[in-house]
């Protein structure tokens, strides 16, 4: 199954030609695309078989044609109409079925590119943007290939259609329509394209109106607080009448050029449907009044094809502009490098620091510099100091979001960096400061990637995690839905759920990130309780601001500008009277 997932990762999205791009995208479903392409040109030829079957019909008529020729015409167009319904049904299938499962693909491909990348990436980039290519630029991708399908082609099978039955009725024709149509489509995609430039300004007027009403309402206490009602409507009027001017003059714009277009289009008809029933009626080349009518018909859908592909330029554009968009996350080259590390089956919890160096890519200074330190199983590690001091990127480093610069970080005596640490990571625990919850039950949300957790382990770790309490007083229990980002519950009760979580993985190694510093009093004892539990023979490592929160700690490691500046327990360093002793009596003040 993940073989199929990743397939599509393959390509070489960035610096290949989008179209090239789309036709490796479309690889497995070319067979039914070109099957699409042939159904499409039989159920869409009555458009150009028409003009042909009214000539025929028209002459029977004129020159007492055998009566059998009329109903001959008759039954083969009623045939072609009559077969366009189920035609039709299989094109779509064909179609976009292939362009709903290459969304799908594109769709997976990014998710899956996503859980690959390394978390200095996703710090970088922003949830909304990834959101964004996922769901808009799919979807733009999408629509691009469905429109132009079923436009282009359509424009396309005319004028080809169109054409070929002209050279062979009436070959002295072509010249004309090789001319007259190109020139009457360009004049009418010009009069479009002065439409557009006006739609566009008129539609930045309408997103400025948004904003305002937006802007409106947010301040509508403070209006209100400060008798500036008047003030609000005056400036909102403003908008409002800057709008109906533009949306007064896009109307007229629209009027004029839709007539022209129209009157330009008609105009050309005419003379054409003229210069052909003159050469019809001196007998010239042999042109019958089926001809002229023929003739006639054919300019109008020609034309009217020929604007049509012309148009589909900034369709297309737009979504070749998406398949790069997508390109940019399939091809980003900041991967977690696990690829033919070594497996980590267990875990004893020792974790070695040897003069570890780190650096953020945005310059400055090292968040970390020559931090050794040597961590005994089951011992707790609490970090303190100022804000800036490299306590998180510590964290960053455990948990292996980042790898030293410089140093070697070990685990259990072997080098982090020759280790995959998607094995690693399945003896690990964290509990952040905003505890993380997903829109689904309690039960879901604790027993997160445990599967195999039954409904004991699960009220045993929420026990554990002084959270049984308030989940039995919940009208459905474990099955109570939490609401997005856990929105139902209390900052307190939701960090108990990310403890509770945290305990059922029974984890070798712990990071607790601030996990108290967003809670009241209450709230607090009741995680400290839970915490004391979860600390017990587990390595932890502990970032608090709090300094009462770290008090048990085995050893305090007290940072400054990225190094350690002292190491001991709550009472040493109290009687050393140094950086901590600062620290503490700055927050008992």
């Amino acid at each position: 199954m993940a073989s199929s997932h990743e397939r599509p990762l393959d390509h070489r999205y960035r610096g290949e030609h989008p179209v090239r791009t789309l036709a490796y995208l479309f690889r497995a479903d070319r067979h039914r695309l070109a099957a699409a392409v042939g159904v499409f040109t039989v159920k869409h030829s009555p458009i150009w078989l028409l003009p042909l079957i009214t000539a025929s019909i028209i002459d029977t008529v004129v020159q007492h044609q055998p009566i059998s020729r009329l109903w001959l015409s008759t039954g083969v167009i009623m045939l072609i109409l009559l077969v366009n319904y189920p035609l039709h049904l299989l094109y779509v299938r064909l179609l976009y079925g292939s362009v709903r499962r290459m969304g799908t693909g594109l769709r997976s491909a990014l998710c899956t590119r996503m859980q690959q990348l390394s978390i200095g990436y996703h710090s970088r980039v922003s949830a909304g943007v990834l959101q964004a290519k996922v769901v808009r630029d799919v979807e733009t991708v999408e629509q691009m290939v469905q429109q132009t399908a079923e436009t282009g082609l359509g424009a396309g099978t005319v004028l080809i259609g169109g054409l070929v039955i002209i050279a062979v009725r009436t070959p002295e024709f072509v010249p004309v329509f090789l001319v007259v149509v190109p020139a009457a489509a360009l004049v009418v995609a010009r009069l479009r394209a002065r439409l557009r430039a006006h739609n566009e300004r008129f539609r930045h007027e309408v997103e400025t109106l948004s904003s305002r009403v937006t802007e409106m309402t947010r301040l509508i206490p403070v209006t209100r607080a400060h008798g500036l009602e008047g003030k609000a409507l005056r400036r909102m009027d403003g908008t409002l009448h800057r709008l109906l001017t533009s949306g007064m003059r896009l109307d007229l714009v629209n009027g004029r050029f839709g007539s022209l277009a129209w009157v330009v289009l008609n105009v050309v008809g005419v003379l054409v449907l003229a210069g052909a029933a003159l050469i019809s009626y001196y007998g010239v080349w042999g042109v019958t009044a089926g001809d002229v009518v023929m003739l006639s018909a054919f300019l109008t859908t020609l034309t009217n094809s020929t604007t049509t592909l012309a148009g589909l330029a900034p369709v297309i554009t737009k979504g070749l502009e998406s398949v790069r968009s997508v390109g940019e996350v399939l091809q980003a080259p900041e991967l977690e490098d696990n690829e033919g590390k070594a497996e980590l089956a267990a875990l004893r919890g020792a974790v070695t620091f040897e003069g570890v160096g780190y650096a953020y890519e945005d310059g400055g200074h090292p968040a970390v510099r020559d931090f050794s330190l040597s961590v005994t199983p089951g011992e707790t590690i609490a970090l303190v100091g100022a804000s800036g001091a490299g306590k998180s990127t510590v964290l960053n480093l455990v948990i292996g979001f980042i790898r030293p610069a410089s140093g070697r970080l070990l685990l259990d005596g072997t080098d982090m960096s020759t280790l995959d640490l998607r094995t690693y990571r399945r003896f690990l625990s964290v509990v952040p400061q905003e505890s993380i919850l997903f829109d689904g039950t309690i039960r879901e949300n604790v027993a997160y990637g445990m599967d195999d957790a039954d409904e004991e382990t699960v009220r045993a770790a929420l026990r554990d995690a002084n959270a049984l309490e308030f989940v039995d007083r919940l009208p459905q229990g474990l099955d109570t839905l939490v609401g997005e980002r856990g929105a139902r519950l209390s900052g307190g009760q939701r960090q108990r759920l990310a403890i509770a979580r945290a305990l059922i993985r029974d984890p070798r190694v712990l990071v607790l990130d601030e996990a108290t510093s967003a809670l009241d009093t209450r709230s607090e004892a009741l995680v400290q309780q839970a915490l004391a539990r979860l600390l017990h023979g587990r390595t932890t490592f502990v970032v608090a601001h709090r300094l009462s929160t770290v008090r048990g700690a085995d050893r305090i490691v007290v940072m400054g500008e990225g190094r350690i500046q002292e190491i001991g327990t709550h009472e040493e360093l109290l009687r050393r009277g140094g950086a901590y002793t600062a620290l503490h009596s700055g927050q008992v003040a």
